[in-house]
């Protein structure tokens, strides 16, 4: 029994084995219009089951269920509709698990359709053969596996070839080629191309050839070029010998230009060629008959230099601070005009009178220079190169004082202007027309050189919210210039975006207001005027429009008060934003009264101030009370009242003088009285009115003694006495006599000094003379002639402040 089980599942193990591996199915699967359709078609998919059970199908990958129809119990189908793409679909069984689900790949695509534009090329290698390469046009994508044939059939002469056949596979591209080796023998071949797919078959028209009609040579190879300055010489390398060759030529950033000579010559010379060009060679070649090889590959070479042998384009300036330097300006030399690599340039002035002045050598990178200028120089510029100087372009300052020209611009679009005029004849060589931004003239000038016939030029790079300015200049032939200047060119404005920076400066009842320019970012375009704003305590506004081109103005006639002072700028579309603001303070008339009157006392206080101070020196008391004693004139003594002059009541004729002690060897014991004898001299002049000068007159007096006989007198006798001396403690004080037509009886206070009784009166009198400096008194020696009586002398103090007090003598 055991023996029976274990063979029964033996064979039930080999049965399942066996049938999983025959790869049995649960079902099997089909379409109507089979695997491979036509895209857009419509058809159904059905499936029959090996044993009943419940049916499933699903599409495409992962699987999809699909909505099938159930036929019969074993069968099932589904339609599909417009396919347009691959698909597989699947069905499953639940009746066994063992087996697998049957499944179908349908292909959609199109059949093939009919090659056309077959054309073919005969490569001749060498002598002996060459390759025949047919292309030819598929049609549309046939999204299916496609298999296409190229038959060829060749001859010669009357001897045609059994039909060759090259299969060509192409799988999406919608052209297809194929090639094929031929003897140099055959003369002429015959083409069609076939094709097909599981949907269909095609077959293009025949296409026949003659060899020589569509021989090619093949591409020949070109050798370095080694060039001059106007040509190069090319080697040329063919495999066959052909009898057409044409090389190209052309510098960059240029077309190709063709070389006129057709020679084959291996050999080739390229002329008329630009110095100092980078070239680019390209050649083919053909033959007699047939077709044009293809281009070579590209090669370079650059040609010689040669000296510059055109003037640059040069202008200049002249600095608005400056009438003795010049800037010269040069462009960028082009390469047709440098014909070298530009290692520098030379600027050189000349006179008319005196020849050569200066000469500088300035590097390849400048593009100005300023030189020291004269009324009759002239400058010249010059480019360099390794091969030499360029002609030398002219310079001068030369203005001819005409009529300008009426300009007129225009905004042209894509940052430019149009700038017109119109035309002045022929009378002149050349317009040059400048221009740059509004105060930038030295650093940011351009120009642009027209002809003489030419009325218009546009000149670009304009920026938007910017202010250029510029001239159309008339260039004579002998280099002189006459000027027409323009401004207020911009293309896009607005209202500045800031206000001037302003001061005022206070003179009186005006106010000078000085401004600096507002930066260049905020004007917004080109300033049209100033508008200046002063605001008073009140709350009254005053305003004053200005010039764009000002930069001070002068308000006049403002009443005193403190005024708020700014300014704004206006373009074309408006008045911009404020500049800051500041204070000025106008005084009035009333105020500065008052201030001048507060200034003077304040003057008079510090004064006041230091005379007190001054007076509490001891030194400078005595002298002011001296002086204040002598203004006071009504105080002055009789001397008549004095007992000197009551001495001389008594002794008439004679007056007894007690000197006092000196440093005379004569001791105190020896000194007795001097008799003075005073002489009366007759008068000199019947004029009594007109003033004397007594100091020109009087020469020094000398003191006599009783026995001095009036003819041994050194100096004449005059009626005028003159003593001012206060030179020692010894010295005496002389008066002065003078001879008029009144009698007085009394005697000048001034008298002899050294008289005991009256010491104490005249102290403040010799404090008084000390006061004064010694050196502008002058000192004399006392002189009396005659006899001295109180009947005939007179004090005279009219003088007395111009330092010349007198004594005058009566006679009857």
């Amino acid at each position: 029994m055991s023996q029976t089980r274990s063979i029964l599942t033996v064979v039930t193990v080999l049965l399942l084995a066996v049938q999983l591996c025959r790869g049995d199915t649960s079902c099997t699967i089909s379409s109507s219009a089979g695997s491979m359709v036509q895209r857009g078609s419509s058809f159904n998919v059905s499936c029959t089951f090996n044993c009943v059970c419940k049916g499933s199908m699903s599409s495409n990958h992962p699987p999809t269920p699909q909505k099938h129809i159930k036929f019969n119990d074993t069968t099932i189908y589904y339609n599909v509709v417009d396919i347009s793409q691959n698909r597989t679909f699947s069905c499953h069984c639940t009746c066994s698990a063992a087996l697998d689900p049957c499944g179908l790949d349908i292909s959609a695509g199109y059949p093939p359709d009919r090659p056309t534009n077959i054309s073919c090329i005969y490569k001749v290698k060498s002598k002996i053969s060459g390759v025949v390469i047919c292309t030819w046009n598929r049609g549309r994508d046939t999204f299916l596996w496609t298999t296409s044939e190229l038959w060829v059939r060749t001859g010669s002469g009357n001897h045609t070839v059994k039909p060759v056949t090259y299969n060509v596979t192409s799988n999406g591209s919608d052209s297809s080629s194929a090639s094929l080796t031929v003897s140099s023998s055959v003369e002429v071949i015959a083409v069609w191309v076939k094709v097909r797919n599981g949907l269909g078959s095609a077959v293009s028209v025949t296409q026949n050839y003659t060899l020589s009609d569509i021989a090619m040579p093949s591409t020949p190879e070109l050798g370095r070029p080694d060039c001059s300055s106007r040509e190069c010489s090319i080697r040329v390398k063919q495999s066959v010998k052909t009898q057409h060759l044409e090389i190209q030529y052309g510098a960059e950033a240029q077309a190709w230009t063709s070389h006129p000579n057709s020679s084959s010559a291996q050999v080739q010379t390229i002329s008329s060629l630009e110095p100092y060009r980078l070239y680019y060679f390209r050649a083919r070649s053909k033959f007699s008959s047939g077709l044009w090889s293809q281009w070579s590959s590209n090669i370079s070479s650059w040609t010689q230099e040669e000296a510059p042998a055109k003037v640059l384009d040069v202008w200049y300036a002249e600095p608005a601070s400056d009438f003795e330097s010049l800037t010269v300006y040069w462009k960028e030399v082009d390469i047709s005009i440098a014909r070298g690599n530009i290692i520098g340039y030379r600027v050189s002035v000349h006179s008319q009178n005196s020849g050569f002045i200066f000469s500088a050598d300035v590097n390849a990178d400048a593009r100005s220079y300023t030189v020291q200028f004269c009324a009759d120089c002239e400058v010249t510029v010059s480019a360099r190169n390794s091969k030499g100087m360029s002609p030398p372009a002219r310079i001068t300052n030369q203005n001819r004082n005409v009529n300008p020209l009426k300009v007129e611009h225009n905004a042209a679009g894509n940052h430019s202007v149009a700038i017109s005029w119109r035309n002045r004849g022929t009378a002149h060589a050349a317009y040059v027309v400048e221009w740059y931004p509004q105060g930038h003239k030295m650093e940011e000038l351009r120009w642009v050189r027209l002809s003489r016939a030419d009325h218009q030029a546009v000149i670009t790079g304009i920026q938007p919210y910017e202010c250029y300015e510029g001239a159309v200049s008339v260039v004579y032939h002998d280099n002189s210039v006459s000027r027409s200047p323009f401004t207020g060119v911009t293309i896009l404005e607005s209202a500045p975006t800031a206000g001037p920076s302003v001061d005022g400066k206070v003179e009186g009842n005006k106010v000078t207001v000085t401004w600096k320019k507002i930066p260049r970012g905020q004007r917004g375009g080109c300033i049209t005027h100033y508008t200046i704003y002063l605001e008073g305590d009140s709350r009254d506004l005053r305003t004053y429009d200005v010039k764009a081109s000002e930069r001070t103005h002068v308000v006049k006639d403002l009443p005193g008060t403190v005024y708020k002072l700014w300014m704004t700028a206006s373009t074309a579309k408006g008045e911009g934003h404020a500049g800051q603001k500041v204070y000025v303070q106008i005084v009035g008339v009333a105020e500065d009264v008052q201030l001048s009157l507060i200034l003077v006392c304040a003057g008079v206080v510090v004064i006041g101030l230091l005379l007190v101070c001054l007076y509490q020196t001891k030194a400078v008391k005595q002298r002011v009370w001296v002086l204040f004693q002598c203004l006071k004139l009504d105080d002055v003594p009789d001397p008549a009242n004095s007992k000197w002059a009551k001495e001389c009541t008594q002794e008439k004729g004679k007056i007894k003088l007690q000197l006092q002690p000196s440093n005379s060897t004569i001791t105190e014991e020896e000194e007795e009285p001097i008799l003075v004898d005073v002489e009366e001299l007759p008068k000199q002049s019947t004029d009594t009115h007109r003033p004397t000068d007594v100091s020109s007159q009087l020469p020094p007096l000398a003191i006599l003694s009783p026995s001095t006989e009036p003819a041994s007198l050194l100096y004449p006798l005059t009626t005028y006495l003159k003593s001012f001396s206060h030179d020692s403690d010894s010295s005496d004080h002389t008066q002065t006599s003078l001879d008029t037509s009144t009698t007085v009886d009394y005697i000048s206070s001034h008298g002899q000094e050294n008289i005991d009784e009256e010491e104490d009166e005249e102290e403040p009198f010799e404090d008084m003379l000390g006061f004064f400096p010694t050196h502008s008194i002058v000192i004399d020696q006392l002189a009396f002639g005659g006899k001295l009586t109180l009947d005939a002398v007179k004090i005279g103090g009219s003088d007395f402040f111009s330092g010349q007090p007198f004594l005058e003598e009566e006679h009857y």
